[in-house]
């Protein structure tokens, strides 16, 4: 009986044992488990409050202080500039059928504008009245600073000949209206527009692909 008692006593201290020594691998394991997070989220605070975050983070954020945030990601600078467009070259695209982005020459267009409408007379050189010649050398004179005289005939000579489709702004078109020799010239603009004082309507602007102009184009040439 005494034996009996004995062993019994000796299984329970071994059970005892082994209980709390698995309660305290318990708690060991859960203290580990617990820390190492906590120890991660410190450092992600740390971090974040000193602006440093991780290195993905940074690079984002070099490029967002370099990039030109004045221009939107979807926005070209063309719309940009055509946002900044003055009344002047919306009106001159529409009259040119060309984006307002490619109307850039203020002075030549302020000068058609000033001149506009102005009528034709054999020989003028004023407002109150301008012939062909006399407004192209008054134009290029004024815009382009070139010392031109001479009237449609002698502007031919004066010239390099180019096709039509080679021709820019400023260059020259002639016409031979009812004559053998050229008797009228103008200022080529932009997509086959020019600008001359004509004897029905004074100083407009015009089509070359226009029937009448088209039957009498001569040829074009730059200075």
């Amino acid at each position: 009986m005494i034996r009996v008692k004995g062993h019994l006593i000796v299984k329970v201290s071994i059970c005892a044992l082994s209980l709390t020594s698995c309660a305290s691998l318990k708690k060991s394991t859960t203290r580990k488990t617990t820390t190492t997070p906590a120890s991660t989220n410190n450092n992600r605070r740390v971090e974040f409050i000193d602006g440093i975050a991780t290195n993905r983070h940074t690079r984002n954020t070099n490029n967002y202080n370099n990039r030109d945030i004045s221009i939107s990601k979807n926005i070209t600078r063309g719309s940009a500039n055509l946002e900044n467009a003055q009344s002047w070259q919306f009106k001159y695209a529409q009259m040119l059928d060309v984006p307002v982005e490619d109307v850039l020459n203020y002075k030549l267009y302020n000068f058609i504008e000033e001149w506009w409408g102005t009528p034709y007379r054999l020989g003028g050189k004023t407002k109150d009245g301008i012939d062909c010649s006399g407004f192209v050398n008054t134009l290029m004179n004024t815009v382009f600073q070139m010392g031109l005289t001479g009237n449609s005939t002698n502007l031919f000579t004066q010239v390099k000949r180019l096709p039509a489709h080679d021709l820019h702004e400023g260059d020259l078109v002639f016409f031979k209206i009812h004559h053998k020799r050229i008797s009228h010239v103008g200022i080529y603009l932009e997509n086959d527009k020019f600008v001359h004082a004509s004897t029905s309507n004074g100083v407009m602007i015009s089509d070359l692909k226009e029937p009448y102009w088209k039957k009498y184009f001569a040829g074009g040439g730059r200075l």
